[in-house]
């Protein structure tokens, strides 16, 4: 069976990142053991460096190029690949030295190779503890922890609204019914992969029809989601979360209820989904809403790395949550 959920993903700018600041530390590091004053620790960390900072960018440039490829394999045999691949970089730049380039010393190639793959073996070991930390294990039994709370005032004033519903009117009662089987078994499955942005937004919608039933006019909802890729991909329950939040933290409080405003854009490779709602300043529930953006901020580090961001703000009587993700669709090939 593959695992590749173990690999960093070599094409994030965040995980390449990380790759140079390790490494790098590794070289001073190997400078500093080999030094005895400041003057040498200079001469040692700028005589490695020449090697190192070419075969490390041109690792990091293979290993972009071989990602998609490296994804699709087991992680034992994507391992092997990356310790290949950084052979085969550090091989390049030694011959490349060696006919363009006179040194007095140059280290042999297979000292070199070995130090490559101290550092790789070092990274990858890195990388795992952060998969490790971040595990989607983890994650979900944390969302789980938030959701299996489904707000048990939700669930019930929900079957309430449907049971008033079923002698006059039916086929909005069934239709409610449906609503709360779909939302349930999404909340309970496995949510680990990334979905179509329309799957999220068909579930908020779903949701909200059942808020609707017992809040009736005290909740308007403004979506602003024209000219959005239906096919850009996210975190699963990514939205849903953030407007179960939203009504109770901003709209059930109020005897005049209020508007909650979802606006999805897409704006240079990156989707911006903004959620405002009402907010006031004696709300009692802030633990909660801060347990799940905790939560959702986690779910984004592990699929996206530094590439997505959460923000949140209270200003002038308004709550808004804007969350910032590279834009990913969904490939057909």
């Amino acid at each position: 069976m593959k695992n590749t959920s173990r690999l960093p993903n070599l094409r994030n700018l965040g995980v390449a990142l990380r790759i140079l600041i390790i490494a790098n530390l590794a070289l001073i590091l190997s400078a500093f053991m080999l030094s005895d004053d400041v003057s040498t620790f200079i001469y040692q960390l700028t005589s490695i460096s020449i090697f190192a900072q070419p075969i490390l960018l041109l690792s990091l440039f293979l290993l972009y190029a071989s990602y998609p490829t490296l994804n699709k394999c087991a992680y034992r045999d994507a391992v092997l690949a990356i310790f290949l691949i950084v052979a085969l970089s550090v091989a390049a730049v030694h011959t490349l030295f060696a006919q363009l380039w006179i040194f007095s010393e140059q280290p042999s190639i297979s000292r070199m190779v070995i130090y490559a793959w101290l550092i790789s073996a070092l990274t990858l070991y890195y990388f795992n503890l952060h998969h490790r930390a971040y595990s989607p294990a983890v994650t979900e039994a944390r969302l789980q922890a938030l959701q299996a709370r489904i707000r048990p005032h939700f669930l019930f004033n929900s079957l309430n609204a449907v049971l008033s519903l079923i002698r006059n009117q039916p086929k909005q009662a069934e239709t409610a019914l449906e609503d709360m089987a779909d939302l349930f078994r999404v909340l309970m499955a496995e949510n680990r992969e990334l979905v179509p942005i329309t799957q999220e937004i068909a579930l908020c919608r779903q949701y909200l029809a059942l808020e609707k039933l017992r809040l009736d006019e005290r909740l308007n909802v403004d979506w602003q989601i024209d000219d959005i890729p239906p096919d850009i991909l996210i975190p699963p329950l990514l939205l849903q979360p953030l407007i179960e939040n939203a009504v109770y933290h901003g709209i059930e409080p109020s005897a005049s209820g209020g508007k909650i405003t979802i606006q999805i854009y897409t704006k240079q490779n990156e989707v911006h989904l903004l959620l405002k709602n009402p907010c006031s300043t004696q709300n009692k529930h802030h633990n909660g809403n801060n347990m799940a953006l905790k939560n959702i901020k986690e779910r984004l580090t592990l699929h996206f790395d530094l590439e997505a961001s959460l923000k949140s703000k209270q200003l002038d009587g308004t709550y808004e949550v804007h969350i910032t993700l590279p834009s990913k669709q969904k490939s057909y090939a």
